[in-house]
């Protein structure tokens, strides 16, 4: 049964990117927004790592951040409505970006079903025969949130009422910069200079730890470096992380005895809880959920200058991780070149093999540059300037038509979408989820 109208469409966005609000006071006061960070109110309990370190509070998502998915949101509405008298419903998933990626997926599989409620209640929908006997919603997942959606599915199975996906530079094997930000305070996650409070705050944020690199390789040891090799082994830790959980058992614990080693289970059960969700995600297989390598859309970003790779070293005896300039690179090009490593690049934020998820085939990525793009949409973009080429990505153009015909179907009569084979994925055997333009300055 052919359907007349579109799925409605959830917009899950990344880390950070949902404001915080505390229902405590009254009225409710934010204590995160695009404006402000308040990063003491939003530090996690060392007992009890889903609630805040400063109480009585209760801290609760709302908005979505407009700067990033306004206009998204609104092109979705408007291109895949064919009648305004009969709107598509496209709904912004606001979440807890602190917690467990478990939790929040949970919290993502009640929202599909609210939303197919919702829908049935049009009159449109209600009288689509189609969507009546098989009621699925479309999700857009941009960085952070494509791994929410990946763990829901992975979490609902058959169960799972999802028509399409498309996520947007989504960190499936990790991102350094979540590193970097547990360790130093601020990294390309965020924009804020460095400091202790935010620092302090990372290092209890449990999702921070979900975004770690996995991919064979992410570190590379020095002759000196004889521990773990990954980076969900708490040996791979510099010593300065427990120090500080630590500090925090002793300023907010309920129990003060042995801090250090409260701390070092607080830290390996982070740890522990990032590994088994990659996990979980790495063994996502999209039949079980109903789905094909035509139905998601994974768009990759390349061509931007990224962290992709990082040394250990030991030093005094303990694990330490040199942050060089030499490890950020962009070897992407167009055509091969002698010494050159075309994986080696990234969207700013995920380095491409970061970006690269298990559960589908390298040769059906879908990979964008900023030169893809207008001059007004990158180089006058105060996000540009704010969060770079990862973060602006929601806001292009040129993506939100390649959203609208992947949900829609529709060929794409103007050949306004474009994009790239992945690195070393030869471009006749490139298997994209739509077919797509050569790009305008190939």
């Amino acid at each position: 049964m052919a359907r007349k109208l579109s799925n409605p469409v959830i917009v899950v966005p990344g880390i950070t990117a949902t404001y915080l609000r505390d229902e405590y006071a009254l009225p409710p006061k934010t204590v995160w927004s695009v404006l402000t960070k308040r990063y003491e109110q939003i530090a996690m309990h060392p007992d009890e790592r889903t609630l805040e370190a400063s109480q009585p509070a209760r801290l609760a998502p709302g908005q979505i951040f407009e700067i990033a998915y306004k206009e998204l949101i609104a092109e979705l509405r408007h291109g895949l409505s064919e009648r305004r008298d009969q709107p598509v419903p496209v709904y912004p998933f606001g979440y807890d970006w602190r917690q467990p990626l478990a939790f929040i997926e949970l919290q993502l599989a009640a929202f599909i079903e609210e939303v197919i409620e919702r829908t049935k209640l049009l009159r449109h929908y209600n009288s689509d025969e189609a969507f009546k006997a098989d009621p699925r919603v479309n999700l857009v997942g941009h960085s952070m949130g494509g791994l929410i959606i990946a763990g829901c599915l992975a979490t609902l199975g058959g169960a799972a009422r999802v028509g399409k996906v498309a996520t947007l530079a989504t960190p499936f094997q990790g991102s350094y910069e979540a590193v970097i930000k547990i360790i130093t305070g601020t990294s390309d996650l965020g924009a804020t200079p460095p400091s202790s409070r935010e620092r302090e705050a990372a290092r209890l944020t449990p999702a921070l730890y979900h975004l770690m690199p996995s991919f064979p390789g992410h570190l590379r040891p020095t002759e000196q470096w004889d521990g773990p090799e990954t980076l969900f082994d708490p040996g791979a830790w510099q010593p300065s992380v427990v120090d500080t959980i630590s500090d925090l058992v002793r300023e907010h614990g309920l129990s003060r005895q042995a801090p250090k080693e409260q701390a070092t289970e607080i830290f390996t059960d982070l740890l522990g809880q990032a590994k088994s969700h990659r996990r979980k995600t790495d063994r996502l297989k999209l039949d079980n959920v109903g789905l094909t390598s035509q139905d998601w859309l994974c768009v990759v970003g390349l061509d931007a200058t990224t962290r992709v790779q990082l040394e250990i070293t030991k030093r005094r005896g303990a694990a330490e991780f040199v942050l060089s300039s030499k490890d950020r690179k962009n070897e992407w090009t167009r055509e091969p070149q002698e010494g050159k490593n075309p994986s080696l690049t990234g969207d700013g934020t995920v380095p491409f093999r970061g970006a690269v998820p298990k559960f589908l085939d390298e040769h059906n990525l879908v990979c964008v540059r900023p030169d893809d793009f207008g001059y007004w949409e990158i180089a006058d973009n105060v996000l540009t300037r704010v969060a770079g080429f990862h973060g602006i990505l929601p806001n292009m153009d040129m993506l939100h038509r390649m959203l609208i015909r992947h949900f829609t179907g529709k060929p794409g009569r103007h050949k306004n979408t474009w994009g790239w084979a992945a690195p070393g994925v030869d471009p006749v055997q490139w298997d994209p989820p739509l077919s797509l333009g050569k790009a305008k300055n190939s």
